[in-house]
């Protein structure tokens, strides 16, 4: 590249030579040109950045700090920060457009830490720029009349009116302003635009300023509220005209339902009228976009694509769905109206999809174990597709399916092995897409005994025979504890085939280790010919290495979910589900149903502590609401039915647990919030059994009751000390209680259970969007990001975060443009307080053994399992196999996902504010990689190549 000065004569210049100003020198470019605002084209002068700068430093420091050495010193070194920052992108010639350059600027500032100077330059920045807004706005007010089209009549945009619906989406809110909307929303309209489009950008204008302050999420919700109401009910209606409104259309609203065939024809016989007048339009100005928009696009019921139901209605539908049986229906269709729509708890996605329809599917998770016959493999099949249809996640214990190279005794060939039929579920579970709704979903389980285990771990790797790959199916392992104490001890493990050794696929604890240790001297002897022998150390390194590459298979133990386990008397938990938080019996004759919903604990809150008065009101109705779904349940299966009935499970959870640590000010990474997460869940665990002994009082106990743990006297954190009986040790975790559990177990003794299993955390990915908490007991992912669902792209930003910057006065441009940044996280960002930066650390930023040590507090009282993400930056080999190794100490039953950050990350480039895609969705993320390297003892892992994946996958929804 070329360059001249002034005095015109003809230089060779080098990329990082380009720019040395002194204040006075001014350098000319051949070849670059700026393109201004208004469309013309200058030629690029570096000088005029050192000037924009310097009168930045000016409006800090004023003049005499603008002619200091310093400041001479530093704007001439971001000068030629910036300039080279450009030239890296067009080094030879083109254009830069003014706003590149101005981004550019501040990114530079930032970096340098010139944060007081940054702040003022991008305040400048935005005032100038609202300047050039109202000043074109100005001007097309005074030159013309905005036209718009109605039903095909052309007609006055009503200005005034818009304003007024602005302005009253704004009201109650602290933090927004109203003429910003208008301002973009005007700025985006054109001549004979229709009014659906109108308000359609009233929408778009309000999200894209989520980022500059939460608030604006309610906002928008409340413009798409306004669109719902109008594609519903034919007009817009203001909130306050809605208490009367709902009361008019709800009884229509039913009627329609029942007409052309959405709504069970039994919801006409309630009193409508009385249900109607319990309807509160107050509560839909509780909704965030992220949430109504969640509802409008995937549960609100529609005919020929145009819904038919308003927010309150919905929950309505809903409760009335779930009390059908009920001996007062109204009254309890009311109570529990109250816990849906006050968003205490909130059931989930299939009892939100499908309460008080004609095809009332209500079930959220079916476990099936597969047989060793052929006829047994495609029923499994089959049974998947038809639980799949309506909205099921699935989870198959595919053990007992002998392996390659075992003999078919009918025809005496050789197996193929597991490995084909799973992928045959695989492209079922595509072809079934959960009736149109969202991607059907399922996950195979297999015992890390089985011969078939080391091509069972590579089924996710994108290399290889794609024909034995199975890249829509998750996958899990389940691992005895012998297999971990062989880890342990750097001993042999052996693998053999399910149809030599059968009954090690019904056995668990010492009886399990027995038969095993039997098995193992069986083929040293010679009576087993099908086996292989390996370091236990080096499957486990395996399981690891392809949890980090493809981020599967799960990692869950046999053992703690069956001596654990209440119903351990009538059979085997054989596998855990599609979120790994079930686990359930299954046999040839039964498959395992749960049915889920989730406490809101963030709203059960009060003056720092929880209230304890209205957690116990909360679970006794939503235990209630939980057993109700098992007999209104629509069963596409008899083999679930009949389990269902039997048993009588269900799986109470959380979720908001994060919003409750921000609300305590407690980092998540920290003993107290272990502490809060054992407490917490005693409170809920103590609930949840009490309300089911009260259930089995009114309707009685579950039928194969007899024989339990609970009626033997043994409470889910009794069950401790039994595993580590059976494990010879090995479980190291806190016992301390502060609940009078005696009571209840007395409870128990004297009325029985109505459910054989009460909890289980799911992940509340969707529902969780719905109330607008953070998902089940998951850390913060980011504090500012872009959010990715099947409903779009949402800017998520921190309420907590943001309103504790406010109060220390640092929530602005600058602070927004680091976030985006350092994508979300706060640790790098050194003007935010260092107890702030550790209260909103992100889950990539907290040391994973944090994640186990609360989840073991957690496991301690939950009678089934919780789906527990580990979340680890900076990864190697020492470790995950240090984090995992604890899991199983800790006496944890299961964990789910593991998501890795990547060593490397994607080059920066600042965005200007105020984009909605500004944020990376899940930049430097990943679930595994390709091309890992497993070196040594310590297992240490090199990073090859970065590999995305996605938190929020609809695939990991099924559950709720």
């Amino acid at each position: 590249m070329q360059c001249v000065t002034e005095d015109t004569s003809l230089k060779p210049v080098s990329a990082s030579q380009i720019y040395r100003g002194n204040g006075t020198q001014k350098v000319h470019f051949l070849q670059h040109k700026v393109i201004r605002r208004n469309g013309a084209v200058v030629s690029f002068e570096p000088s005029k950045i050192s000037i924009a700068m310097t009168k930045a430093f000016i409006a800090v420091d004023g003049g005499q700090g603008a002619a200091s050495a310093r400041v001479r010193e530093v704007v001439t070194y971001l000068t030629n920060d910036v300039v080279n920052a450009l030239l890296r992108r067009q080094p030879d010639s083109g254009t830069f457009h003014i706003e590149d350059i101005q981004d550019q600027v501040e990114l530079a500032l930032m970096r340098s830490g010139e944060h007081d100077v940054a702040r003022a330059y991008v305040l400048y920045r935005e005032a100038r720029a609202q300047e050039r807004a109202l000043l074109k706005q100005n001007e097309a007010t005074r030159t013309e009349t905005r036209y718009v089209t109605d039903n095909a009549r052309r007609i006055p945009l009503d200005i005034a009116k818009l304003s007024a619906l602005i302005e009253s989406s704004c009201y109650g809110l602290e933090g927004v302003d109203a003429s910003l909307i208008l301002q973009a929303t005007l700025k985006d309209l054109y001549d004979g635009v229709s009014l659906d489009e109108v308000r359609k950008s009233t929408i778009l204008s309000a999200r894209i300023l989520i980022e500059k302050d939460p608030a604006y999420s309610y906002v928008t919700a409340r413009l798409l509220l306004n669109n719902i109401r109008h594609e519903v009910l034919g007009e817009e209606i203001s909130q306050e005209a809605m208490v009367s409104s709902y009361q008019d259309y709800f009884p229509l609203f039913i009627k329609r339902g029942i007409e052309v065939d959405l709504l069970d024809e039994r919801l006409g016989q309630f009193d409508l009228k009385r249900l109607a007048a319990a309807l509160d339009a107050n509560r839909d100005l509780q909704f965030d976009y992220l949430g109504l928009q969640t509802l409008y696009d995937r549960y609100f019921l529609h005919v020929k694509e145009q819904r038919i139901e308003l927010p309150q209605a919905f929950f309505m539908r809903v409760a009335m769905g779930l009390a059908l049986n009920e001996i007062d229906r109204e009254a309890s269709a009311i109570e529990f109206y109250q816990v849906l729509s006050s968003f205490d708890f909130m059931s989930s996605t299939p009892t939100l999809f499908n309460s008080g329809t004609c095809r009332s599917q209500l079930s959220s998770c079916y476990l099936t174990t597969v047989p060793d016959d052929l006829d047994g493999i495609y029923e499994a099949i089959k049974e998947n597709a038809l639980l799949a249809k309506y909205a099921g996640g699935l989870g198959n214990d595919w053990t007992a399916v002998r392996a390659l190279g075992a003999r078919i005794k009918g025809t005496n060939g050789k197996s193929q092995g597991v490995v084909p039929f799973l992928k045959v579920v695989s492209d079922t579970a595509v072809a079934v897409n959960q009736g149109g709704k969202r991607k059907g979903a399922v996950c195979a389980y297999l015992e890390c005994w089985h011969l078939d285990i080391e091509e069972f771990l590579e089924l996710r790797k994108n290399t290889g025979d794609d024909r034995r790959r199975t890249h829509d199916m998750n996958t899990a392992t389940w691992i005895p504890d012998l297999f971990m104490k062989r880890v342990m001890d750097g001993s042999d493990w052996t693998l053999f085939s399910p149809s030599d050794v059968p009954d090690l696929h019904e056995k668990f604890g010492q009886q399990f280790e027995q038969a095993y240790l039997a098995y193992e001297a069986k083929a040293e002897s010679g009576e087993l010919m099908l086996y292989k022998k390996i370091p236990a150390v080096q499957l486990w390194r395996k399981m690891l290495s392809m949890l980090f590459e493809t981020g599967h298979p799960w990692i869950t133990f046999k053992d703690p979910c069956n001596i654990r386990s209440p119903q351990n008397h009538m059979g085997v938990v054989h596998s855990s589900n599609l979120c790994t938080e079930i686990t359930l019996n299954t046999n040839d004759k039964e498959i395992a149903v749960c049915n889920l919903g989730s406490v809101n604990l963030a709203a059960h809150l009060k003056d720092g502590v929880l209230d304890m008065d209205k957690l116990k009101r909360t679970i006794s109705i939503a235990m209630r609401m939980l057993d109700n779904v098992i007999d209104i349940n629509f069963y596409a299966v008899a083999k679930a039915r009949n389990a269902n009935l039997k048993h009588r499970p269900v799986g109470l959870g959380i979720m908001g647990f994060q919003d409750c640590l921000h609300q305590l000010g407690i980092p998540y990474g920290s003993e107290a919030a272990v502490t809060f997460a054992d407490r917490s869940m005693e409170a809920v665990a103590y609930q949840a059994y009490w309300a089911s002994t009260e259930l089995a009082q009114m309707r009685g106990s579950y039928s194969s009751y007899k024989g339990s743990l609970w009626d033997r006297g043994i409470l889910p954190h009794d069950t401790l000390e039994i595993l580590r009986k059976e494990r010879g040790g090995f479980v190291e975790t806190d016992l301390s209680t502060t609940l009078d559990w005696d009571a209840l177990r007395q409870r128990i003794q004297q009325y029985g259970m109505r459910n054989s299993n009460c909890l289980a955390i799911a992940p509340t990915a969707t529902i969780s969007n719905i109330v607008g908490v953070s998902a089940s007991i998951e850390p913060s992912y980011q504090n500012l990001y872009v959010k990715s669902n099947l409903s779009g792209e949402f800017t998520i930003t921190n309420k907590y975060f943001v309103n504790d910057l406010k109060k220390l006065n640092l929530w602005d441009e600058v602070m927004i443009a680091d976030l985006k940044y350092f994508d979300g996280a706060v640790s790098k960002i050194d003007r935010i307080p260092q107890e702030v930066r550790a209260l909103y650390a992100t889950a990539f930023e907290i040391d994973p053994r944090w994640l186990i040590e609360a989840g073991a507090r957690r496991q301690k009282w939950i009678d089934q399992s919780q789906s527990l993400n580990i979340y680890m930056g900076g990864v190697s080999g020492k470790k995950l196999d240090e984090t995992y190794k604890l899991a199983w100490v800790r006496g944890l039953k299961t964990t789910y996902y593991l998501r890795s950050m990547g060593a490397t990350a994607a080059e920066k480039s600042t965005v200007r504010a105020g984009s909605l895609n500004a944020v990376p969705a899940d930049s430097g993320i990943k679930s595994g990689m390709n091309g890992i390297a497993a070196v040594n003892t310590s297992m240490e892992m090199t990073s090859v190549e970065i590999k995305y994946c996605a938190i929020d996958d609809e695939s990991c929804e099924s559950c709720q």
